[in-house]
């Protein structure tokens, strides 16, 4: 029989407490996982975790596997000590060990226990989680997306309203259970891309509106873009640069219903270059006009 060390495999010391044998397994079977990995050996590589976890996850098979010593290197030939059936081996014996793997000594103390009964043992499938890019107006709208899996690919719906970072749960796509246990979940976590315009907080939007001088000073009526087209905003008289105004129920909607806020930050815009009359009237508002924008540094 070969020696596995089950604990290397997981990367694991051998002291390691169950919630970290737990971790450890769930980072290697998201990597190594057939259905979602890259790496050329990753089926060899999931079978071989998978076996260690189910080995060391379980006390008594842990307690079983430990009591084998650790004096091996991996993949040397050895036997188990002569008393060692009597504790853990559910009445087998040393001479029925010829061509039995490791893993199937385990998992045959799984199978039928001391007592000799059979009790298979059933087991989630692992949760897949799979990043989805949207355009805001496919947040805005709703959309769907074909998952690609390497057990096949299935069609998921957006619900309209989506923000960034929102994860979305579909029961039992995820890995397949073990003995009949139930297929995991596959979530899939959005992530908007960045907008020409809008700015997105949660189910609120951010957009830059800049203003005329005299649009600023005497207030005005300005055309806004909005996801559902354009709207028109009043500028109060007296305007500054970064206030923001707020066009309520314009922004992304929400799932229960409603919408989020559209937040117009104003700044002031000026003319890279005059034409002669604009200039004049630049001066002759500068000769007559009292305000100082800098009279607090007096």
């Amino acid at each position: 029989m070969k020696y596995k060390d089950y604990y290397k495999v997981l990367g694991v010391e051998r002291g390691a407490s169950e919630d970290e044998i737990k971790k450890a397994y769930r980072k290697l079977a998201r990597k190594y996982h057939p259905d979602v990995s890259k790496e050329a050996n990753a089926k060899e590589k999931f079978q071989e975790v998978s076996e260690a976890y189910e080995t060391l996850r379980d006390k008594e098979k842990r307690a079983a596997y430990d009591s084998l010593g650790s004096g091996f290197r991996q993949g040397q030939d050895f036997r188990p000590p002569p008393d060692w059936f009597d504790r853990f081996g559910g009445g087998g014996r040393a001479e029925d060990l010829h061509g039995v793997d490791l893993g199937e000594l385990f998992e045959s103390m799984g199978l039928f226990g001391r007592a000799g009964r059979r009790s298979r043992r059933s087991f989630a499938g692992e949760d897949y989680e799979i990043p989805v890019r949207l355009t805001l107006e496919e947040a805005a709208r709703g959309t769907e997306r074909t998952v690609q899996l390497d057990g096949g690919s299935f069609t998921a719906r957006i619900p309209k309203g989506a923000t960034d970072g929102l994860r979305l749960r579909l029961r039992a796509k995820g890995g397949a259970g073990v003995n009949g246990g139930p297929a995991g979940d596959l979530y899939l976590t959005i992530a908007l891309e960045p907008h020409a315009l809008f700015r997105p907080s949660g189910h609120d939007l951010d957009i830059e509106v800049p203003l005329a001088p005299w649009e600023a000073a005497l207030g005005a009526e300005v055309q806004v873009p909005t996801l559902e087209g354009r709207v028109t905003m009043k500028v109060p008289p007296g305007s500054k640069a970064g206030q923001k105004l707020r066009l309520s129920g314009k922004g992304l909607p929400k799932p229960g219903g409603g919408a989020g806020d559209l937040y117009a930050l104003l700044s002031i815009a000026v003319p890279a270059t005059l034409t002669e009359d604009e200039k004049k009237l630049f001066e002759q508002l500068r000769e007559s006009s009292r305000f100082d924008p800098r009279a607090r540094f007096k």
